[in-house]
């Protein structure tokens, strides 16, 4: 049950990040820092992180403000609910439910903002695995998909890299509180 609910996750995410452009079908938002145009990195099985990034256009550079800067979706957990929130290059963000629906907006302060860019360019998404592995099981914990500078790497909540963690603990809340 535990690996269907993974695979589940991870194909939700996919759904989820896919709609989640202007056009509602992968919009320019989907489009990688730089001006290229080449989609993100599929969810395969691969060690591999995505392309290489050169200084100009990978996941260090600066998104406009309107860009998405980072997208993860969080499911899982004892209620078993799916959330993702999504943050533009301007510190805005929305919360969506498992529906893709949305659940709230807000906007970091620019500390936060700073903070979020600082996890996310020391996080070095080229170099981390595409599927986190290895930590200690959590029951009834989380599964994450991370999406950032045209990369995708997702893990459950004891496998993560503590640089995703940091990612993660720099993010809004996936709740209302």
């Amino acid at each position: 049950m535990r690996a269907f609910r993974a695979v589940a996750a991870v194909l939700l995410s996919a759904v989820v990040l896919a709609g989640c452009g202007p056009s509602g079908s992968g919009g320019a938002d989907d489009a990688r820092p730089g001006g290229s145009a080449e989609p993100a990195t599929s969810t395969g099985t691969s060690t591999g992180a995505g392309p290489a990034a050169s200084p100009s256009t990978g996941p260090s550079a600066v998104p406009a403000p309107g860009d998405t800067l980072v997208r993860v979706t969080r499911s899982g957990g004892f209620a078993g609910e799916t959330h993702t929130l999504v943050v533009k290059g301007d510190g805005s963000w929305s919360r969506l439910d498992g529906k893709a629906q949305p659940e709230g907006t807000g906007k970091l302060s620019e500390q936060e903002l700073a903070a979020l860019r600082t996890a996310l360019r020391e996080a070095d998404f080229a170099r981390l695995p595409r599927i986190a592995t290895g930590g200690p099981k959590i029951y009834d914990g989380f599964f994450y998909a991370f999406a950032h500078g045209g990369y995708e790497v997702a893990g459950e909540q004891g496998s993560l890299p503590p640089a995703l963690e940091r990612v993660a603990q720099a993010l809004p809340p996936f709740t209302a509180r």
